[in-house]
């Protein structure tokens, strides 16, 4: 079975069952330049179920009613990739401005949202970039992604070393408990930090209301995955979770402007919805 599944071929009517399956489950777009990316990382589920043909595999998706093997393969076909202290100037902005102006409003506990947090490099980096800042910031941070497998690497907060070469010296002596024996080589977030985050699994497409609004909201590298109208949709969903005044970073590589909003450019990549809003 295991020689049939890495030689199932993936048919043009299988592609395009996938691609709309994701579509519409996630906002994904999959165009059939995603083929061999597509075939890459299925071919594991296919070798797992003992399954021959992606027909076959997509039948098992469809007859699953608790949902799971849809989960499996929406975490096979998402992207990672991630790392600390991506696009930098942004959590320098968060310390540096964002939260001077919190503290000058004496306001309550700094509510953020990592709105697709992967494995979980950039709500830590949030977390350990406030956690070294003095006086201390009362913050919370809900972090949610799609797929449960990055989840569980971020609930971990568990890291080679290698990894964290972004990290400055100061916020990885401070935020950072390095391993021993068997762990060496490995850092794990402190845990101060990290029982400030709420990891939870959510679907940005299905999020009508999470019952808060936020301060900050990152939602970065994940819109260039999206068509206009899924980003039109993800888009008026995050504006309704800001707090007045509140400010939503996106990455570098994407843009707004071809979605109807009422929030406010303040810099590359950040917007800030209007305090009587």
């Amino acid at each position: 079975m295991i020689a049939a599944a890495n030689r199932a071929e993936l048919s043009d009517a299988d592609l395009s069952r996938i691609a709309r399956l994701v579509y519409e489950r996630s906002g994904i777009t999959l165009h059939d330049g995603k083929r061999e990316l597509i075939v890459a990382r299925l071919q594991k589920r296919l070798r797992a179920l003992d399954l021959v043909s992606y027909g076959e595999y997509l039948a098992r998706v469809e007859a699953d009613a608790s949902g799971a093997e849809l989960t499996a393969l929406l975490d096979a076909i998402a992207t990672n990739h991630t790392y600390f202290f991506r696009e930098e100037e942004h959590f320098k902005y968060l310390t540096q401005r964002i939260v001077p102006e919190w503290r000058a409003a004496r306001r309550d506990r700094l509510k953020m949202w990592c709105a697709a947090c992967s494995t979980g490099q950039e709500p830590y980096t949030i977390a350990s970039s406030l956690g070294v800042l003095d006086p201390p910031v009362d913050f919370e941070m809900l972090a949610s992604d799609l797929s449960t497998k990055a989840l569980a690497a971020a609930r971990a907060g568990v890291y080679k070393v290698g990894d964290l070469a972004a990290v400055p010296q100061d916020i990885l002596r401070r935020c950072f408990e390095k391993g021993m024996g068997a762990q060496e080589g490995l850092a794990r977030i402190h845990p101060s930090l990290q029982k400030r985050i709420a990891f939870r699994q959510l679907n940005l497409l299905e999020i009508t209301s999470l019952g808060q609004q936020f301060d900050v909201i990152f939602c970065r590298n994940v819109m260039i995955y999206f068509d206009r109208a899924v980003q039109q949709r993800v888009v008026a969903m995050l504006e309704r979770h800001l707090a007045p005044g509140g400010y939503l970073f996106i990455s570098h590589s994407e843009s707004l402007n071809a979605v109807t909003h009422q929030l406010r450019w303040i810099a590359p990549a950040l917007y800030r919805r209007v305090l009587n809003a």
